[in-house]
Order: structure tokens, then C-alpha cells, then sequence
């Protein structure tokens, strides 16, 4: 047995199939503190320390792996290998980058490292939501359905703020903020906003915000996206106003919100995104004149299917990673969703 090489990651995900690695990926990056780019170092960290001891017992890895397991203890690494492992498919970064990669998955929950004074040694946590093996997982049917403010505000609330805790990192307050927000949205006009849904216990695992705008506030899709946000920051006025049923000089629609659960993201997205698309058409009956679609990327791990829809990167953030997102409301509604999504 070859011993493993942590710059080869072609061979470390060999070790787990496409669908797994992305389960896995999914499920890591909707922990609270996580972005996509922590939660690919993570994944990729825990494949070479498995790999590692292997070679070290003398073993050989089945591949592919039908699930992750534990590295036995702790397992020698040090933040040259942390580099390669990182960064060997992009500009590398340093040493000492791969260092407070380190630090910050340890913060994080999700390792322990320990170092003697010569070597690193690194042991993964148990993560009892990421040792259950798919199969597990399955629970009763998941169907689109209407918004309930009364009782889907709180645990939408919590979905979205973990969703948005990558770019405000204050959250004491959040959720309970974004919950009465939702609640006075849905009070003016709630046709645009719709919940993925558990049919045995009515849970809400999905959401999205179909926000019509009224023509003053359009000038703000033009302005840089950071003043856009509202659910994830504290500011005591909106800065879009909601369009009401029959405002023939609505153009635009604000796609305020699009989150699923993790775990459902792969298998849901698909016929989310098509029940979206029969809601816009529905929405069309009480803005005649809607022709535009605008959203904001939040959460890095939504960016491949805002893409793969059409949407059009138009003005970009200078402080932060934010930029408005286009796509035509008659292009949307038209598209076959099932082949487009395809692509990611």
C-alpha cells in the first residue's frame, strides 16, 4: 500500500463517490459557522487522515467508502501536509494559512488538534449527524406548500439564520428578527412565499421569498448589494417596499430567499425551483407587468444553482462577497428546470 499523498487529491476522492462526498458536504456546510470553502477543507482533511492511518496500520481502504468513519486517535499532520491538502488546487496557500485553517475547524467543533512541541496530531470529533449512514436519513414524504407565518416563522428563522451567519457574525438576536419580519412580509402579501414541508410531522425543511417590489425601490438593485440586506442585518427600515396585488408599475420580483436543508438539497432543489416557477406564473395574475428577477447569493453554496437557472452576476459588492443576480421573469418560467439543474 502506497503511502498517501496529500497534494493527490484526485486519489482522496476516490475514496468516497460523487453523491456521498456531496452529502457529506452538504450536511458539514449547514453547520452554524460554516462556509462551503471550511466544509470542502474539513472533508478533505478527514479523507487524508483516514487514508494516512490506513497506511500507518498497514491497511488498505476499501474504495469507494460506503460511509466516512473515524480515524483511530490522533493522527500526525502537519500544516505543510494541512497546505496541501487545502490548497494544492488553487494558489497554494501558506503554512501558516493551513495553521488557522486548523484553529478554526478546532473552533468550530470539529476536530481537536494537539501539538507537542514538534509535530501536530489531529483527531476528527464524532458528528452523530454525519456518522449516520443515507439510508438512515430517509424520512416521509416532502411536499411544497404555503407559508404558515404562525407556525413555520420560528423554524425558518433558525434555516436562514444559519444560512446568513457567515456574513454577520452577531447572531444572538437573528432569529427571532427574521421571524417577525417574515411574518410582517406575509401579512401584506404571502402568494410568494412557500415552504418544502415534512407530511408526517409538518416541518418545515425548505423556503422561499418571492418578493414583489414596487417601482421606487428598483434603483436599489442597482446599488451595491450589501444595501440590500435586510433579514440578515440590523437596520430598522427595509430598503425595498412591497409591491400590493393589482400595481400595474411592478416590474420586479426580489428573490429574497432561497434555502434548503442540507441534507434535502440535492433531492429537493429540482422540484422547489419548478414549484417556484408555477408560483411566479400564479403571481403574474396580480402584477401583470412583472418582467424582472433579482436575487443575492447569500450563502456560497447557492451559486452554482443561481448559474445553472440563467441568473446573471450585474453588479458586485466592494466590501463584501455579495453581487446582484438577473434573469428575466418570461426566460424563468420557461425553462426546463429538470435538464438545467442537471449541469451542477
Amino acid at each position: 500500500m502506497s503511502p498517501p499523498v496529500a497534494h493527490d487529491l484526485a486519489a482522496l476522492r476516490q475514496l468516497i463517490t460523487d453523491t456521498l462526498y456531496e452529502r457529506y458536504l452538504g450536511l458539514i456546510a449547514g453547520r452554524v459557522g460554516m462556509t462551503r470553502r471550511r466544509a470542502e477543507c474539513f472533508l478533505r482533511l478527514w479523507l487524508y487522515l483516514l487514508a494516512k492511518a490506513a497506511y500507518q496500520q498497514g491497511q488498505a481502504l476499501p474504495a469507494p467508502l460506503a460511509q466516512l468513519t473515524l480515524p483511530p486517535g490522533w493522527v500526525e499532520c502537519s500544516c505543510g501536509e494541512a497546505a496541501d491538502v487545502f490548497y494544492s488546487d488553487r494558489e497554494r496557500g501558506s503554512d501558516r494559512a493551513a495553521g488557522m485553517m486548523l484553529d478554526k475547524l478546532a473552533a468550530l467543533g470539529l476536530i481537536r488538534k494537539t501539538f507537542d512541541g514538534n509535530t501536530t496530531q489531529i483527531a476528527i470529533v464524532e458528528l452523530p449527524e454525519l456518522q449516520a449512514p443515507p439510508t438512515a436519513i430517509a424520512i416521509a414524504d416532502i411536499e411544497p406548500d404555503d407559508f404558515d407565518p404562525r407556525c413555520d416563522a420560528i423554524p425558518i428563522a433558525n434555516l436562514l439564520a444559519q444560512n446568513y451567519n457567515w456574513l454577520n457574525r452577531n447572531t444572538d438576536a437573528v432569529p427571532y428578527r427574521i421571524a417577525n419580519i417574515l411574518r410582517d412580509w406575509a401579512e401584506q402579501y404571502s402568494q410568494g412565499f412557500r415552504v418544502l414541508r415534512r407530511c408526517d410531522n409538518q416541518n418545515p425543511l425548505g423556503f422561499y421569498a418571492l418578493y414583489p417590489t414596487q417601482r421606487e425601490s428598483e434603483i436599489k438593485f442597482f446599488e451595491p448589494p450589501s444595501q440590500g440586506l435586510h433579514l440578515s442585518q440590523v437596520a430598522s427600515e427595509d430598503p425595498f417596499k412591497m409591491a400590493l396585488p393589482g400595481d400595474r408599475q411592478c416590474r420586479s420580483v426580489f428573490v429574497r430567499s432561497f434555502v434548503i436543508h442540507p441534507s434535502h438539497l440535492n433531492d429537493q432543489r429540482s422540484r422547489f425551483v419548478q414549484d417556484a416557477q408555477q408560483r411566479l406564473v400564479a403571481m403574474q395574475q396580480d402584477f401583470p407587468n412583472l418582467m424582472d428577477m433579482y436575487t443575492l447569493v447569500i450563502h456560497p453554496s447557492y451559486a452554482d444553482l443561481a448559474a445553472a437557472l440563467g441568473f446573471q452576476a450585474t453588479h458586485a459588492d466592494p466590501k463584501l462577497p455579495l453581487q446582484w443576480m438577473y434573469q428575466a421573469v418570461d426566460r424563468f418560467v420557461a425553462m426546463d428546470v429538470s435538464t438545467a439543474l442537471k449541469q451542477i
